[in-house]
């Protein structure tokens, strides 16, 4: 039975759960299985295979083998994230080694599947993860969005959007920075149409995105 993917593209529109495993028989399984309820897959038999092939910007979930040929799984998750990839991983292993386990989900691992796993374990994994991953993406999407809207800002307007975030009162900032409170008030009026915040609390909660 040929090893099968389902997929779409532009990959980078559809998220896809992608399968990291050196079993074939198990990636069939995989595969099958999200074939079954609908969602796309993708399987890889090792992480130089998902390099070649893979797409991490449209992963919204990587099944991932704990003990893979070459650079291990845990190896792999830590070469995502410094590459800059927040990637929502569901680790697999036959083993049930809680420290490996525990290392994994300190890094930022959603799930830990001892093998082998029941079908309603992976789906249950697998959607807890792709929805952690949708939120970290909106996350993602707002903070580039707020960035823009900073990249615009003045450095005068920046020092008064900091002190006014920070709970500075006009008259307190205008002091800070040996400027008038109407030229503080002008600044923070520019500050705020320019980082498009309909109100201080929501200039608050931008401001903590750049961070």
């Amino acid at each position: 039975m040929p090893e099968h993917s389902k997929t779409v593209e532009p990959a980078t529109n559809i998220a896809v759960v992608h399968i990291i495993d050196d079993d074939e028989q198990l990636r069939l399984s995989l595969l099958e299985l999200f074939e079954a309820v609908g969602m796309p897959a993708e399987a890889f038999v090792d992480t130089t295979d998902f390099n070649h092939r893979g797409d991490p910007q449209a992963v919204c979930c990587l099944l991932l083998d704990v003990k893979l040929p070459g650079v291990s799984g845990i190896e792999f998750q830590r070469k995502l994230s410094e590459a800059g990839f927040d990637v929502p991983i569901v680790f697999m292993t036959g083993d049930g080694d809680v420290t490996t386990s525990v290392s994994a989900m300190k890094a930022g691992a959603i799930d830990f599947l001892l093998k082998p796993f029941q079908a309603d374990d992976r789906l249950s994994a697998v959607n807890t993860a792709i929805e952690e991953g949708k939120k970290k993406r909106e996350i993602a999407s707002r903070r580039r969005h707020v960035r823009e809207c900073a990249a615009s800002l003045t450095p005068r307007e920046r020092q008064v959007m900091k002190l006014v975030t920070d709970g500075f009162m006009n008259k307190q900032v205008a002091y800070e920075l040996g400027i008038s409170e109407i030229t503080v008030k002008l600044h923070r009026g520019s500050a705020m149409r320019k980082m498009q915040a309909r109100s201080l609390s929501d200039l608050v909660r931008k401001s903590e995105l750049l961070q």
